[in-house]
């Protein structure tokens, strides 16, 4: 019984809910270690969810209350924990899946229809989504999607009615010339429409499984339908040798983008060896043999791991009651049942990566072995990071095995190993996606061997061979393709390479597709993100040859201006690729090919262009040109829109006038709504698509612009925090980062980066190249830099953002030049998304700049060590405050200093033996040794010194020292300011400076009591102490009681200062600045001071001063008032 498509699309998102819950279980659990996964990963992100309060309240185990949520709740489980949980295995491609199917159960739970295009959409990407996960369910959304489609296409089969606009394209060819039906004919099963959509796509697991129709299952007709491309025929040939027991790689790594020809590739290699094909009667393989030097193709054991369909968390039964683990035990038992899996039995049951010597001898008893794995990422990717060990081992485990398995096959004689490795983000996913690619690239890269793509004009044949029969009436095709490159010699119609033999050549190997529609196909089409490179082609191929050959077409060849866009399978196979379809679907009504369409109208209103169909095929010609250019990021360096000489490139055929076609394009460049024009350039595009053209210009950013635009943003970060300087570091080694003896945050560039446990990462390299050096030589004061280094996962995503608002600004300003085509609505985007992309790109910013890199020395006589330190992006604090407060915190920068602690470095290191330390010393110690306190600056130090001074405990502060070595105004236990502290004084010990002082008041005690020497006053015949009237009465300066106190000494204070420095001429500024700081100001602020400064330049100019450098300076020395100036000759 037939079921609605809502009803399927339900189906759909049942088997979606099952196949997520264990994979979102496993996730949370391991990705919020520590943490309650249940309330910080469900009920947090549920939180004021309508519709699912029933279900978090129920009893049982959390696992089973995750279980019991409907699908839109686990997809918002999963939306709300993306950042923190799912990207790292899901990548942006998975994103947008959950994004797309939140809105699919919408829809659905709101009992809106769906078109069979909506259904089948959603329940691809259903299975999309699930193959991500290595879901099983994967397999049931799959056998929706297919039914439907069969379905689908039954139904067209049987509609006969077609609509007014369903009519021939008209053609004015010239006589003689046979069209492309009469030269070569379509397999039947194109012809009649029987094919169906994923009879194009490979899939090795239902080859292997019995699953697969005959034109991938059956060898014969395989190689019947395949042509062997060079990269395919090299590969066949090197695995005849290696499995012949002669020369020939071991290891073969596949690697290419999405829909590039991996899986096909390793089906040829699968049916090769499978025993009973010979060369005999199959195309190309004798070629093959011949190159390999083998006269019999060998059988081959087989190993076939599909990584998308082989699940890490399930114990597979074989039929022989074997239990399977892991990709080691699987490859195992398909090679050697269960002999075979006995040989790495205890590794697959314990997880553990068999070692290459057990691996060689698998494959020596069980040779010649073919390994095939596809979608290897897919499958390692789900293993990374979990905390929880599934059955097919851990993520070390399964990289160690690769290692292992290269090895294996390197060692023994006659095995084979050959690995697709993703080239597209698509298939990669998120960061676990990119850790396996690089692990599993390192690993190949030893012992691998290149394989070869497919090439433009190979990719003809291969459509060609899939699509039409071997049936071709070689005299009528080359008597029109010269009839074509007759034409093609126009000056000025077509574009120059059209007339060169090579396009020639083109045009026979693409015969009858034109070569135009190939290159838009493969060029353009192919790099949007789910139009696969050859099955997009393959697909789209058979929807337009079949209504093609179902409405008789005439034309000499298959070319853009006859693709039928009215058919909506046609349409489908394009506009479901595209951003906006709804849009895309307007465009074509109304612009392109509709049957209210102004181009069918024009047509009918204009008899000159209606007899060619030419507005039509015009319209035609620059979709197919100029639509994936809004969608496709990937593009570089392509102008937007066609010119008119490749417009009339798709349209034109021998017998038809260029001027006819360049009159109807004129027309319709005055009258279409979607049609843009911009210096003889042509493209459609819907409304809002100028979020398509910022993505297409993002990627086109030079890299240098994007790293100047970051650069420079860093530089205006005017907050300091504690530190006293902030330098952004150029590319040459410490340049730009003075040795000064202030604590300066060295913020590296974008390109050097640091990552997690990463002790050799480029931003470590960086920063020890500046902390030792400098451009003048060796850095003297090390102990004054710490640095801060981006992320390496997060430079991409804030050069992305940077490139994104480049986009934007170059839109902008185009639009204000008048070279951009904006209306009101799209201007007001372009000035939103400026604003928005710069805030996105100071959050970036802060996200990404958050390694502290600090040098440290746990002693002061070992080497230097680095400390990481990883900001927590929870303020609005700038990156550079953010460091700061955290460097204060853990106390690796002193802003503010107790005397306590510097009394303690002073016993530890800096005078264990002597009896004093002159201040600028140990500022020049501190500055320098990683071992000690690394202070903000100078005037922490003397802070201290200050503080110190006002008591017993710490030391003493003294101005000098004189020949005798006798401390000058030593002071302790008294109070002082910063300011009376000089550098060049000196701290001393507390014994010495209490010798000095109780040394000092005893003399002092002797002089005021005038006792001599010896000990005895003098003698003068009358006692001091008494007067004339005989009373005794106290001294002079005594207390009443006659004890005279102690007075200190003051020491003399010098009245003058004068001194004279000589300045760098290349920092003028930066000197004077800081001698008015540093020295003038000190001396501006006391009580009765006079100061005069006076600079005197002096400038010998060896060839002479040329006249307008003297009368530009004498004219400046004028206006700035020297009192006295001159050029003078030798």
């Amino acid at each position: 019984m037939s079921i609605s498509n809502h009803e399927r699309v339900g189906r759909g998102l049942e088997f979606l809910r099952c196949g997520l819950t264990p994979f979102i279980a496993r996730e949370l659990k391991s990705r919020l270690t520590g943490k309650n996964w249940w309330k910080q990963g469900v009920l947090y992100a549920l939180s004021g969810s309508p519709g699912v309060d029933e279900a978090l309240k129920l009893d049982g185990p959390e696992e089973e209350r995750l279980g019991a949520l409907d699908v839109q709740a686990l997809l918002m489980v999963m939306w709300n924990n993306w950042n923190d949980v799912f990207q790292y295995k899901l990548g942006h491609s998975g994103r947008n899946y959950v994004s797309e199917l939140r809105e699919v159960r919408n829809r659905w739970a709101h009992q809106q229809p769906f078109t069979t295009d909506d259904a089948y959409r959603g329940l691809d990407t259903m299975t999309r989504l699930l193959q991500a996960v290595a879901a099983e369910e994967a397999q049931e959304t799959d056998k929706l999607a297919h039914e439907l489609l069969r379905q689908r296409y039954e139904t067209e089969t049987k509609s006969k009615l077609k609509k007014t606009i369903q009519a021939v394209t008209e053609t004015g060819t010239t006589a003689g010339l046979k069209p492309w039906r009469e030269v070569i004919t379509p397999h039947p099963d194109v012809a009649s429409g029987r094919y169906q959509k994923a009879e194009f796509a490979a899939d090795l697991a239902k080859v292997v499984n019995g699953e697969a129709d005959d034109e991938y299952a059956e060898p014969k007709e395989f190689f019947r339908r395949t042509f062997l491309t060079e990269g395919i025929s090299m590969l066949l040939t090197t695995a005849l040798k290696r499995l012949s027991g002669l020369d020939g790689d071991p290891v073969v790594q596949l690697q290419t983008s999405f829909g590039g020809g991996k899986t096909h590739t390793m089906l040829a290699l699968y049916h090769l060896f499978g025993g009973g094909l010979s060369a005999a009667g199959m195309p190309g393989l004798e070629p093959v043999l011949n190159a390999a030097g083998v006269e019999k193709i060998p059988r081959a054991n087989r190993a076939v791991i599909n990584g998308v369909a082989f699940s890490p968390s399930k114990v597979h039964v074989k039929p022989d009651g074997t239990h399977v683990h892991t990709l080691w035990g699987e490859i195992a038992h398909q090679l050697g049942g269960r002999e075979g899996y006995a040989l790495v039995a205890e590794a697959d049951r314990d997880g553990v990566s068999p070692g290459s010597d057990s691996l060689k001898e698998l494959f020596d008893h069980f040779g010649p072995a073919l390994v095939l794995i596809d979608e290897w990422v897919a499958f390692v990717r789900q293993l990374y990071r979990l905390q929880e060990i599934l059955p097919a081992g851990s993520f070390e485990a399964n990289m160690t095995f690769a290692q292992a398995l290269t090895e294996g096959a390197k060692r023994s004689k006659n095995a084979l190993v050959v690995a697709s490795i993703p080239a597209s983000d698509i298939e990669t996913g998120g960061e676990g996606g990119q850790e396996a690619l690089d692990r599993l690239q390192k690993t190949f890269g030893r012992v691998e061997s290149s394989w070869k793509p497919a090439e433009a004009d190979e990719s003809f044949e291969i459509v060609r061979r899939r699509l039409f029969g071997q049936d071709l009436d070689f005299a009528a095709r080359d008597t029109v393709l010269a009839a074509f490159m007759k034409l093609y010699q126009q000056k000025g119609e077509f574009p120059r390479e059209c007339s060169e033999a090579a396009y020639e050549r083109r045009l026979k190997s693409a015969y009858p597709i034109h070569p135009e529609l190939f290159d838009r196909l493969y060029n353009d089409w192919s790099t949007l993100e789910r139009f696969q490179r050859t099955r997009g082609v393959l697909r789209l191929m058979a929807s337009v040859i079949h209504e093609l050959w179902e409405r008789e077409d005439r034309s000499l060849l298959i070319m853009p201006g006859t693709v039928p866009l009215y058919d909506q399978a046609v349409r489908y196979e394009l506009t479901s690729h595209l951003p906006e379809k709804d849009g895309w679907a307007a465009v074509l009504d109304t612009d392109i090919d509709g049957t209210g369409s102004r181009p069918l109208a024009m047509d009918r209103e204009i008899p000159n262009l209606g007899r060619y169909s030419a507005c039509r095929r015009v319209a035609r010609t620059i979709f197919m040109g100029s639509a994936p250019a809004a969608a496709a990021p990937g593009q570089k360096s392509r102008q937007q829109g066609l010119e008119e000489v490749r417009i009339k490139l798709g349209c034109v055929q021998p017998g038809e006038s260029p001027g006819t076609f360049g009159d109807a394009l004129r027309r319709l460049g005055e009258q279409l709504t979607y049609l843009y024009t911009n210096e003889k350039r042509y493209w459609f595009d819907t409304r809002p698509s100028v979020n398509r053209i910022a993505a297409d210009r993002a990627e086109r950013i030079d890299p240098g612009y994007v790293e100047e635009e970051i650069v420079g943003r860093l530089k205006k970060i005017k907050d300091r925090g504690e530190l006293a300087g902030v330098h952004v570091a150029s590319p040459s080694p410490g340049a730009d980062v003075p040795d000064e003896q202030s604590a300066r945050l060295v913020i590296l560039r974008p390109e050097f980066t640091h990552g997690k446990d990463a002790r050799d990462s480029r931003a470590m390299l960086k920063a020890l190249e500046i902390f030792t050096s400098r451009s003048a030589g060796p850095r003297i004061y090390r102990n004054m830099l710490v640095f801060l280094a981006p992320d390496k996962n997060r430079v991409p995503e804030l050069e992305q953002a940077v490139r994104q608002y480049l986009a934007w600004q170059s839109i902008k300003k185009e639009r204000e030049e008048e070279k951009l085509n904006l209306d009101a609505f799209q201007s007001r985007q372009v000035d939103t998304r400026i604003v928005e992309m710069d805030k996105t790109i100071d959050a970036r910013i802060k996200e990404t700049y958050h390694w502290l890199l600090v040098p440290g020395q746990p002693d002061g006589t070992g080497p230097v060590s680095w400390e990481a330190i990883k900001l927590v992006n929870g303020s609005n604090d700038s990156i550079i405050t953010r460091a700061s407060k955290r460097l204060v915190r853990d106390e690796l920068l002193i802003s503010q200093w107790s005397p306590v602690l510097l009394k303690m470095q002073l016993d530890k290191y800096l005078w264990k033996d002597a009896p004093d330390i002159e201040i600028k010393k140990l500022w020049a110690y501190l500055s320098s040794y990683c071992y000690l306190p690394r202070l903000k600056n100078e005037r922490v130090l003397l802070d201290a010194v200050r503080d110190g001074i006002c008591s017993e405990d710490f030391f003493a502060y003294a101005a000098g020292i004189d020949e005798n070595g006798r401390y000058l105004g030593l002071q302790m236990n008294t109070g002082m300011t910063t300011a009376q502290i000089y550098d060049s004084g000196l701290l001393v010990k507390v014994d010495t400076a209490r010798a000095q002082i109780e040394a000092d008041q005893a003399a002092s005690e002797r002089t005021v009591t005038g006792t001599p020497a010896d000990g005895y006053p003098p003698d003068n015949g009358k006692a001091d102490n008494v007067a004339d009237d005989g009373q005794t009465v106290p001294p002079p300066g005594t207390g009443t009681n006659g004890v005279i106190p102690v007075q200190p000494v003051p020491p003399s204070r010098p009245c003058r200062f004068y001194g004279t420095v000589k300045l760098n001429t290349a920092r003028v500024g930066r000197d004077a600045g800081r001698i008015a700081e540093e020295i003038i100001q000190h001396l501006s602020t006391l009580n009765g001071s006079e100061l005069e400064v006076t600079l005197e330049i002096h400038a010998k100019v060896s060839p002479g001063v040329p006249e307008d450098v003297e009368k530009v300076v004498t004219e400046n020395c004028r206006t700035l008032k020297f009192k006295a100036f001159g050029f003078e000759e030798s």
